[in-house]
């Protein structure tokens, strides 16, 4: 990673723009041991002139435009006369001086399709709804040196959209960000923002604005997220298209694990969601033997060996950020054990059930009460906990395997909707354009010794994306095996392959 330039050279943006910008109100930052110790007039000068014209001049605005369009005109129906601000966000130091990788909010990437760091999408009332502006960092300034001398300027991160181009990609009218914070401060009548993104926002705003309100502003736009339009159906194929394509790849390079560890499976999967899409939609799990019974078990570290499972949790996400959320248990050396199948093949049987019931007009919960029963029903079999199964039901019992809820709403997070009232999501009714996942799981832990000895240290979970429909649902995901038989001959052809 290149050296970024000297102390010395905090000063360097007034000697390039001259006497008026002598004292700037905001020194470029620079790294502290740097190797060179200023910038000479000359070097300034030069670097000020003998560049070209880049401007791009036949822009067309991005895919999603009337999506995003259309769903500002709902957010502006839903608070008339108020003023709405939704920030993108800031970077994220990792360390000293490097940045995580950044991702927009999403309630900001969901109402403008843009993904800039700094960007505020403000909606100002007018007599008849809103008018909306894109607040953005214009292109490096080259005549005080920024582009070549701030740590975030261009010839260091990449060129930026000039703000006439922002225009015609958004729809929406762009505006210099560093303008933003005075005029916020001076803004009069009712403000709502969407908290946790932009501290220096937030700051201008704190006299105005109320966390009850704030947090209606939250609701709704989480809410708005619980059925998708057809934008963000096809962007959730694609993710869960370029998931299954990630899953055969690992499949591919099962011995080249066993070889070395769960983390070649997460890098396998890595290399796919980086060359298809933005990244992965969350931490992969890749979780081999008894991990699979951590539920988030993302450190895969662990050995990976012939004869145990591989509990394997990862979603691509688009470069618009919708992302798939899939698991599949499957064994490393392409056959279940007797036990592994029995297992398996119940929470195959539980996640049917599940699947069956996500209907339009059915409620949020069926899914789960469906596959809860099923996996109830086969502890009480096994003799692993004490029935009828209505008692063990009404207790609860069955959770000290099943664990977790059977699924989530799934969108640009993959716990999509969080901020959604209990009654709009979980106390809810589905309807059709819905997406949410459905997976059951049985995890015994190696130290369960409530359980026979052969069952401890196994941990199955089989999850897919679906869509609910006019007449049903769709399994968005049903590229990817789901019976323990047609698992191990899909397994079976791809080593072959």
């Amino acid at each position: 990673m290149a050296d970024e330039l000297t102390p010395a050279e905090s000063d360097a943006a007034a000697i390039a723009a001259g006497p008026e910008a002598e004292e700037p109100e905001e020194p470029i930052k620079q790294r502290k041991n740097g190797l060179y110790p200023g910038v000479s007039d000359e070097l300034a000068e030069n670097m000020q002139a003998g560049w070209a014209d880049t401007e791009l001049r036949d822009l067309k605005p991005i895919t999603q435009a009337a999506e995003t369009a259309a769903r500002r005109a709902a957010l502006s129906a839903r608070f008339p006369g108020e003023r709405l601000v939704v920030p993108a966000g800031n970077l994220k130091t990792r360390s000293n001086d490097t940045e995580y990788p950044f991702r927009a909010s999403v309630e900001y990437a969901y109402l403008t399709g843009n993904q800039t760091e700094d960007g505020v999408l403000v909606l100002e009332p007018t007599a008849d709804g809103h008018k909306a502006t894109i607040y953005l960092l214009p292109r490096s300034d080259r005549e005080n040196g920024e582009f070549w001398l701030s740590g975030q300027g261009e010839l260091w991160v990449g060129r930026r959209h000039s703000l006439t181009e922002a225009g015609k990609l958004y729809g929406i009218p762009a505006s210099d960000v560093r303008e933003l914070a005075d005029r916020l401060r001076e803004a009069t009548g009712p403000v709502r923002v969407v908290r946790g993104h932009d501290a220096g926002i937030e700051a201008a705003l704190t006299d105005k604005v109320t966390a009850e309100r704030d947090d209606e502003l939250r609701v709704f736009l989480s809410e708005a997220r619980l059925v998708k339009d057809e934008f963000e159906i096809c962007e959730l194929q694609k993710a869960v298209d370029s998931t299954v394509r990630g899953f055969e790849d690992v499949v591919r390079v099962l011995d080249r694990a066993e070889a070395t560890s769960e983390r070649y499976i997460e890098g396998t999967f890595f290399l796919r969601a980086r060359v298809e899409g933005n990244d992965v939609g969350y931490g992969s799990i890749c979780a081999s033997g008894p991990h699979a019974c951590t539920l988030h078990w993302v450190r895969n570290d662990g050995p990976v060996r012939s004869g145990d499972l591989l509990l394997l949790d990862a979603g691509v996400e688009t470069h618009t950020y919708y992302t798939a959320d899939v698991t599949r248990t499957l064994p490393v050396n392409g056959r279940y054990s007797e036990i592994q199948k029995k297992i398996y093949d119940a929470v195959y049987e539980a996640q049917e059930a599940g699947i069956a019931a996500v209907q339009p007009g059915g409620k949020y919960r069926d899914f789960h009460d469906a596959a809860q029963r099923v996996l109830t029903e086969r502890l009480v079999e096994w003799g692993l906990v004490e029935g009828p199964v209505e008692r063990v039901l009404e207790l609860g019992l069955q959770r000290r395997w099943t664990l977790h809820g059977t699924g989530h709403m799934l969108g640009m997070d993959v716990h999509d909707c969080a901020a959604a009232r209990v009654e709009s999501y979980v106390d809810g009714t589905l309807e059709p354009g819905v997406v949410l996942t459905v997976e059951p799981g049985l995890y015994f832990q190696a130290d369960d010794l409530t359980v026979p000895e052969e069952y401890r240290g196994i941990g199955v979970r089989i999850e897919d994306d679906i869509l609910v429909t006019e007449n049903g649902n769709r399994n968005l995901s049903a590229g990817l095996p789901r019976r323990s038989d047609e698992v191990e001959a899909w397994m079976a052809a791809l080593k072959k392959s």
